[in-house]
């Protein structure tokens, strides 16, 4: 604790006197953000590291609540006329001056450590980054004569967090986030493929592995062939099986978000008024989790102080809960959810997933793709566009299978899948019991981004529209 004290060059003393400006126009509530984040990156192409950089971000973000209404200001600077300078223009949210607000007594959060650092990347050399990038482009390069190109990007951060607010609530975390990247161009008769893969953790570099560098290898080397043989389906409406890790995304963005308290409070989510009523079958569980260990959504404790939880959004099929802050929270009279979180210090907090997954059904993958007669199986996401409102999306599908009388058959590429998300939720005829998430960058935008992760067991859906030739 004394060193998070060192690097914001404050006393608990003073955070008190920060709280008392915040308060001072008469606020129902005022919070305090700190944050020093440390970030480095090397960038290998043309089979060399070619660029490294290195970055630190700091500063401090005050918050005032009054009522429905938010003030926030920020300073990157930790200096004192600066820190309270940014205090009263958040205060000025409110207009009633206030004489009777005494200094909180400190309540230290407790929290468990979900991403204990056991190789801190301080200490892992320079030259060894190098090296890691180097042998991997080297076994990339030897999987097929086909290989062009090998693009690939090593990132670690180390990230200093103080929070303390006007109830008196004090924590500090420190939240590592380590990405590997690989793009492989591919390329015969003049038709050129690209192939990516990446892995992020809230590690330190003992993520660095043999294992992972197999799981990069294992990735290209399947795909290199699929990639030239899969060719765009004819489009229409059919069954659409999922399949387990990113299919997760779909799951995100068409469900997830509509799950978010804010879009409910103001009436704009599909669901805001299906709070305890089904929505779907009750063989379907969708949780939104802050406790997987090392995942890149995993939190401690979210940035409004509120410790990670396990949240079920559906339960047996039955809207159960939506991604609360302390805002929401209030408004709905239930307790936050620990989804409060914010891109930095820059930013106001609001409801964000963390890791968004549907748990595990009772039958196999198998065992749906042999009940499907015609229809289309996809696992390799790109990109998509939803409606928020109304829940309805667009998905790009890198690649595939076609699904003819129970089995998987020619590889499929580049279609789109189109439907509305509620709906969809509502058409998942089976789950299986293959539940995996998908540790890729995830990254998701909304107003600001957050490092977020994703997954899915199998699924079947009754019907969405393919769009193909």
């Amino acid at each position: 604790m004394n060193d998070y004290f060192k690097i914001f060059n404050i006393t608990k003393e003073y955070l008190s006197k920060l709280i008392a400006i915040a308060m001072s126009k008469g606020g129902d509530y005022a919070d305090l953000f700190f944050e020093y984040s440390i970030s480095n990156e090397l960038s290998l192409l043309d089979h060399q590291v070619n660029a490294i950089g290195k970055d630190a971000d700091y500063g401090v973000g005050i918050r005032v609540l009054k009522g429905e209404q938010t003030g926030y200001a920020y300073s990157e600077s930790t200096a004192v006329k600066d820190m309270e300078r940014a205090a009263l223009a958040a205060a000025q949210i409110a207009d009633t001056p206030s004489t009777s607000f005494l200094a909180p007594a400190f309540k230290e959060i407790k929290f468990v450590n979900r991403y204990p650092i056991i190789s801190p990347w301080e200490d892992y050399a320079l030259s060894d980054k190098i090296e890691f990038l180097n042998n991997l482009d080297t076994e990339l390069f030897a999987l097929d004569r086909r290989m062009v190109k090998v693009t690939e990007r090593l990132t670690d951060s180390d990230t200093k967090v103080l929070f303390f607010n006007s109830s008196g609530d004090f924590f500090c975390d420190e939240r590592p986030l380590a990405s590997v990247g690989v793009s492989c161009i591919v390329s015969e008769n003049d038709r050129i493929e690209t192939i990516s893969f990446s892995r992020s953790f809230r590690a330190g570099s003992e993520m660095l592995t043999d294992c992972l560098k197999k799981e990069v290898i294992d990735h290209i080397a399947e795909r290199i062939p699929i990639a030239f043989e899969a060719c765009q389906p004819k489009g229409g409406k059919m069954a659409v099986v999922m399949g387990a890790g990113g299919s997760g995304i779909l799951l995100h963005e068409a469900i997830g978000h509509a799950f978010e308290a804010d879009y409910n409070r103001k009436g704009t989510s599909i669901f805001c008024n299906k709070m305890g009523k089904k929505i779907c079958s009750e063989k379907i569980n969708v949780v939104d989790d802050a406790t997987l260990q090392g995942n890149r959504g995993a939190l401690n404790i979210d940035d409004e102080g509120i410790p990670g939880q396990k949240t079920y959004m559906v339960k047996d099929g039955i809207l159960n809960s939506y991604l609360h802050d302390r805002i929401s929270a209030k408004y709905y009279g239930v307790a936050p959810t620990g989804n409060g979180r914010r891109e930095s210090f820059r930013f106001n907090p609001i409801p964000r997933m963390r890791a968004t997954y549907m748990e595990n059904g009772k039958c196999t993958a198998e065992d749906i793709i042999k009940s499907v007669k015609k229809g289309v199986y996809v696992d390799n996401f790109l990109n998509g566009q939803v409606e928020i409102g109304a829940g309805d999306f667009t998905f790009y599908v890198k690649s595939g299978y076609l699904i003819e009388k129970g089995h998987l058959t020619s590889p499929i590429k580049d279609i789109n899948i189109i439907g509305n998300g509620p709906q969809a939720l509502a058409d998942i005829l089976e789950v299986a019991s293959d539940n995996r998430i998908d540790n890729s960058t995830w990254l998701c935008g909304k107003e600001q981004y957050c490092c977020v992760s994703c997954g899915m067991p199998t699924v079947l859906i009754k019907s969405l529209v393919v769009g193909g030739n």
